[in-house]
This record gives C-alpha cells, sequence and structure tokens, in this order.
C-alpha cells in the first residue's frame, strides 16, 4: 500500500512518469484482447455501481418525462394511455399490455402536471443525471473532470439532446414506420440519431472529448449497438418475463418492472462508455491518445 502511494505521489510530482504511466497502460490495453480490455476497464470504473446509480436517475426524472411527452402530445386525451410508450417498445400483448394501461391511467390525469413548474422540476433533475454520465464517461475515458461550471452548461445540453433523440427516434419508427415494412426501414432509420447522440456525447461531456473526431464518429457505433440495437430487442424478450414475475401486483408491480429494466439501461451506458473507450483508443493514433487522457 505504501509503495502505490509513493508511486502515485512521485507520478503526480513528475509529468515524465504520468506520461510513462499512461503509454503503459494504453500498449497493454492495445496487446489484449478488447473484450478483456472493455471488462477490465468497466472494473475499473466500478460500473455496476454506476449503473445502478444511473438506473435511479432514469427512473425518477426520464420516466416522468416520457409520460408527460405522451400526454401533451396526444392532447391529454381520456381514451389514451401513457402505458403506451412502453407497450410498443417492449412489444406487450395480452394480458400484460392491459395491465400496464391500468397501471399508467389514461393521459387526461396529466393535464394538471403540464406547467412550467411541473415540466421544469423533471428537467432540472436531469442535469444530476446528466453530471453521473459525465462522471461515468470521464473515468471510463480516463480524462480529468470539468469545473461546476462547464459540468452543469455541458450536463444541461446533453441531457436536452437526449431527449431530442428519443423523441425523433420515437417518431421515425413508430409514427413514420406505421406498416410492417415501413417499420423495420424506420428502426434502421431511427438509428440515425441514436449514432449523433452517442459521438457527441464523449465531446460534450469529457475533456478534450473532441480529439480524434472521425474516431469518435466510430466509437460512436457502440451507441448504436448497445443503446440502438441490444436494449430495445431485448426488452422484447425480458421485459414481458419480468412484468410476468410480477403479476398480481398491479400498479407496484408494474413499476418494480421498470426500476429492473432501468438497471439494466443504467448497466447498459455504462458499457457504452467502456466499449466507446478503449474502440477510440485502439483505433486513433497512439499520440493523440495520450495527448488527451489526463487522468
Amino acid at each position: 500500500m505504501s509503495e502505490q502511494r509513493e508511486r502515485t505521489d512521485r507520478e503526480r510530482i513528475d509529468p515524465q512518469s504520468r506520461f510513462a504511466e499512461r503509454r503503459r497502460r494504453l500498449h497493454e490495453a492495445r496487446s489484449g484482447r478488447i473484450t478483456t480490455a472493455i471488462a477490465d476497464r468497466f472494473t475499473e470504473i466500478d460500473g455496476g455501481t454506476a449503473g445502478t446509480l444511473v438506473s435511479v436517475e432514469l427512473f425518477t426524472t426520464v420516466i416522468p418525462l416520457i409520460i408527460l411527452g405522451f400526454g401533451y402530445f396526444s392532447g391529454f386525451a381520456s381514451n389514451a394511455s401513457p402505458g403506451t410508450v412502453f407497450i410498443r417498445e417492449t412489444g406487450l400483448h395480452h394480458p400484460l399490455d392491459d395491465q400496464v394501461r391500468e397501471a399508467f391511467g389514461n393521459s387526461a390525469g396529466l393535464r394538471s402536471s403540464w406547467t412550467i413548474f411541473g415540466v421544469a422540476g423533471f428537467l432540472v433533475w436531469g442535469i444530476p443525471m446528466s453530471i453521473t454520465i459525465a462522471a461515468i464517461f470521464g473515468k471510463a475515458w480516463r480524462r480529468e473532470q470539468f469545473g461546476i461550471g462547464q459540468r452543469l452548461l455541458r450536463g444541461a445540453i446533453w441531457f436536452l439532446l437526449y431527449l431530442v433523440m428519443l423523441a425523433t427516434r420515437e417518431w421515425l419508427t413508430y409514427t413514420v414506420g406505421t406498416g410492417t415494412t415501413t417499420h423495420a426501414l424506420m428502426f434502421v432509420v431511427g438509428l440515425l440519431p441514436v449514432w449523433i447522440f452517442w459521438s457527441l456525447t464523449p465531446p460534450l461531456l469529457v475533456r478534450d472529448g473532441g480529439r480524434g473526431l472521425r474516431y469518435l464518429l466510430l466509437a460512436g457505433l457502440a451507441g448504436v449497438a448497445v443503446d440502438g440495437v441490444v436494449l430495445p430487442l431485448a426488452s422484447r424478450v425480458a421485459f414481458p418475463a419480468l412484468l410476468s414475475g410480477w403479476n398480481g401486483f398491479g400498479p407496484i408491480g408494474v413499476a418494480m418492472t421498470l426500476i429492473l429494466w432501468c438497471g439494466v439501461i443504467g448497466v447498459g451506458w455504462v458499457v457504452i462508455a467502456c466499449v466507446g473507450a478503449v474502440f477510440w483508443e485502439r483505433i486513433t493514433p497512439e499520440h493523440t491518445v495520450l495527448e488527451s487522457q489526463t487522468a
């Protein structure tokens, strides 16, 4: 323990030692299997704990905004249920779809919450979530954190972009893509905003995250693979199974299923940070990587 502390103190004093350590870690990561490097990075940043924290923030911030957004776009109709969003996303059928509709009620009850203060409250809560994501990406990409002012500003921009991405993908997939063939095509087209969003995440949330822009676009494919393909397809298998396990618990069962699935999404986002970072380090010129990494 004392030897490790001495080495850390020495590296803080000697910039060359820090640079040499970063080069050693980079060569070590590049020399092994990419799957091993990703698993090591996930462990290094305590990905399980980070994913759990993200899941709580998703459940308390994003889910309410999705529900309010559906209520607004449905005109707060008494014959429309916010549960429709989750039914479509997870491919639920009878009787599980009825259980979800019953749990969420109808959109008319949301009219009173559609106020400046009501919506702004959830939007403000989105900033701490974005700061959490920034910390995860900073650790995964081995960068120092921004100051509090920049974290708040960049976090707010990131969260707004995330909501725009969600709305755009939802519109393309389920509004434009109404027919079976069109739906499949629009599902693929809907991956474009996902790719753009996750490619912009490092430049927004990570110090010097805009370096190697051409390679960032390739690293953004990690977000497409996980958030755009794996999670949506997995939800159609896992979500109904989880919900069936809570059969008989009514709205509480639906809420517990959502919490569990938010946990899966939270871990998935940590995986995106790790996969993107490791992939970027492997395809980007060494000098660019070493000059960018500060942690």
